[in-house]
Formats: C-alpha cells, sequence, structure tokens
C-alpha cells in the first residue's frame, strides 16, 4: 500500500497575514531569542527550534500554523516535523523575515 506524503503549503511573505486571516491561523516564529528582539509578526507565538520538541505541547492542533524564520529554511524544517507529529495544516513562509525586509 502506497503512503501518502504530506505536502507543505508555501506561503509567500507578502501574504502571509492574508493566509493567517483567511485560515484563523497561527503564527510560529522558531527563531532564537536574539533574533526576536530584531522584530517579529504580530501576535506570533515565539517557540525556538531547540525548544520546539518540549513545547509541543503548547501549540494547538485544531489551527492552522504558518512557520516563520530568518529565511525560511528552519522555518520548513519545522512545518515538516509538524506535519510528521500529527498538525493538520502547516505551512511555510518562504523568504522568512528577510522577504518582508525585517534583519531577523
Amino acid at each position: 500500500m502506497a503512503r501518502l506524503m504530506n505536502t507543505l503549503e508555501t506561503v509567500p511573505a507578502s501574504e502571509w497575514e492574508d493566509w493567517v486571516e483567511e485560515n484563523d491561523g497561527l503564527v510560529l516564529d522558531v527563531r532564537e531569542p536574539p533574533e526576536w528582539g530584531l522584530g517579529t509578526l504580530p501576535d506570533a507565538l515565539l517557540i525556538s527550534v531547540g525548544d520546539l520538541v518540549d513545547k509541543l505541547d503548547e501549540l494547538p492542533r485544531d489551527r492552522a500554523i504558518l512557520c516563520v524564520c530568518r529565511s525560511g529554511s528552519r522555518s520548513h524544517q519545522v512545518a515538516r516535523f509538524l506535519s510528521m507529529s500529527g498538525f493538520r495544516r502547516v505551512a511555510n513562509m518562504s523568504g522568512g523575515m528577510k522577504a518582508l525586509g525585517m534583519q531577523g
């Protein structure tokens, strides 16, 4: 029997607000605390990659989650992990905070 692979949704950085609103989504910023000090997206939940496993229960499984990092690489890995961990609707913001013109 073939196993279906979840395809991760990719959200262009310029459309993150629309995606969150349309999906009643949560923004999960997986950068490190010093990076958060450079700016975060409004109402983002801040859980660094290194703390994610320990704080997995803090994430709502009934909401869509948009993963965000500096460039989109770490958040893509986190999105794949969440998807494989049973979260139903997970997306990655392509280009990360850099795509929005933010340093962090």
